[in-house]
């Protein structure tokens, strides 16, 4: 691990933000927010303070009560890669109880966002079960455009919870409350190991727990969601009634897809233009795994899959495909993601043969592990604190989220988190994927933890997330039965 240098005593006086109204706009144009925004210089290496500077983008949407709570709720984004004020937009209706009486405040994480974003134009999903060779090339191109404007080794999670404090300071809040997503649930944990002092309460959505890699066991953990969804069809009448068992059907598919592949042309559901493309075995694990992060997209497999495997009918998967794909191409930085996981994941994963030969009987095999090493030889590794996988320990309350099928963070890493944080609650959602803030009752569970700044006293906000149902599977493309 790279030392980080001294933090600034407490003696140095904390730069000052101004922040002046605008409106945050989310990238599908669908959502505008009214905001206080700025921008905050700081080194992009703190080691070199005299180097480069780059400027953070920061949004406040204040208070709707001017006599409200002095503690603000910060929101940290996933991915990584992904803005906080792109995540915000995208789920603002879930923090309106919440910012009657508490500012919220989005930092872009350094990397994405306005904040010296790492993108790379015609970035393939760098977690896709490519080939070495493919996902090598478009690394050094993606490292080629950025040495203009970036040192990439310059944007770990280390160095961004010291921003997100020196962010905190500059706004005067002498403490915070933290909500951190998928990946933002790192950052949070890590800023709370760093600044238990600043911090009031984390929700953890998601859980990534310290000790983790990411990335080693997404194959396994995309597999056991897969399967659960599967079982959810088999057990519900209607669904089974249409499709027997979407197992069978699946495996038949991706055998079928791994001897020969389909050619396709279909229209882009975003633009309606003709698109060509292979549908082959790796397309069919991308789409089936994106489509697992939500429950929304998860109703549709069965259908799909059917219809590929029984009716010969590859243009709904392939257009759910473009669907997935194209969303994750126009939110992840990639250049960001690439400087987070290869210094923090895989130059730790130390995977055996044994474990490599499990990935390889799962639908994603091990291609996706060989895709981020091959990323990761070339890419330049940056400052990771010593303590950066030790397990946290916390008297915080801290509030951690999960579903059950979620096929990337499970509720088993949330309940390792936990262990060290005994002043704290897991909720698991039964039947939901990736990200549980928008399920119902979520945003009343979240006020409420925030407002009491304790786990205790939850039990109604708890029982009624509890009784939330996924979507109900997509039997017809008329939509779902009644």
């Amino acid at each position: 691990m790279l030392a980080l240098p001294l933090l600034a005593t407490s003696a140095t006086p904390a730069p000052t933000l101004i922040l002046t109204p605008c409106r945050l706009t989310h990238p599908s144009q669908l959502v505008s927010v009214e905001a206080q925004c700025g921008t905050f210089a700081v080194a992009e290496n703190p080691a070199a303070p005299a180097g480069r500077k780059i400027n953070l983008f920061v949004a406040r949407i204040p208070a709707v009560n001017e006599h409200g709570r002095p503690d603000p709720l910060f929101l940290l984004a996933g991915g990584p890669g992904l803005a906080a004020t792109t995540f915000y937009t995208g789920v603002a209706p879930v923090f309106e109880r919440l910012h009657r009486d508490r500012d919220i405040v989005l930092v872009d994480q350094r990397g994405t966002g306005a904040s010296n974003a790492l993108n790379c134009a015609d970035a393939a999903d760098p977690e896709a079960p490519d080939s070495p060779a493919v996902v090598t090339q478009e690394a050094r191109s993606c490292l080629s455009a950025l040495a203009g404007h970036a040192e990439v080794a310059d944007y770990t999670t280390s160095l961004a919870v010291r921003d997100l404090d020196a962010v905190r300071a500059a706004l005067g809040y002498p403490t915070i409350n933290l909500y951190g997503g998928s990946y933002g649930t790192r950052v949070a944990q890590h800023y709370l190991r760093r600044y238990p002092e600043h911090t009031r309460t984390v929700i953890l959505d998601g859980v990534v727990p310290p000790q983790m890699t990411l990335g080693a066991s997404l194959a396994l953990d995309a597999q056991n969601a897969l399967q659960r969804i599967f079982v959810r069809c088999v057990v519900d009448a209607a669904c089974h009634g249409r499709f027997s068992d979407p197992n069978t059907t699946f495996n038949a598919l991706l055998m079928r897809l791994q001897a020969q592949p389909v050619p396709l042309t279909v229209p882009d559901p975003f633009t309606g233009q003709p698109h060509k493309l292979t549908f082959d075995a790796a397309a069919l694990g991308t789409v089936v795994r994106l489509a697992s992060y939500s429950t929304e997209q998860a109703a549709l497999l069965p259908l799909v899959l059917d219809e590929a495997q029984a009716h010969n009918n590859f243009n709904p998967l392939a257009g759910l495909l473009l669907q997935v794909t194209h969303s994750l191409d126009n939110l992840i930085a990639v250049g960001m993601h690439n400087s987070v996981v290869c210094a923090e994941d895989v130059a730790d994963y130390g995977i055996s043969p044994e474990e490599r030969a499990q990935l390889a009987r799962t639908y994603l095999g091990a291609a996706q592990l060989s895709a981020l090493e091959a990323v990761c030889a070339l890419w330049p590794r940056g400052p990771v604190d010593a303590d950066f996988h030790q397990p946290l320990n916390s008297n915080r309350p801290v509030l951690l989220l999960s579903g059950s099928d979620d096929p990337v963070t499970p509720p088993a890493y949330a309940a390792q988190a936990a262990r060290g944080l005994p002043n704290s609650l897991q909720v698991v959602v039964p039947g939901m994927s990736h990200g549980q803030i928008t399920v119902p009752c979520a945003a009343r569970l979240l006020s409420r933890f925030i407002e009491l700044g304790s786990v205790q006293g939850l039990d109604a906000e708890v029982a009624c997330v509890g009784q939330s149902l996924p979507t109900a599977f997509v039997t017809s493309f008329t939509g779902s039965p009644p």
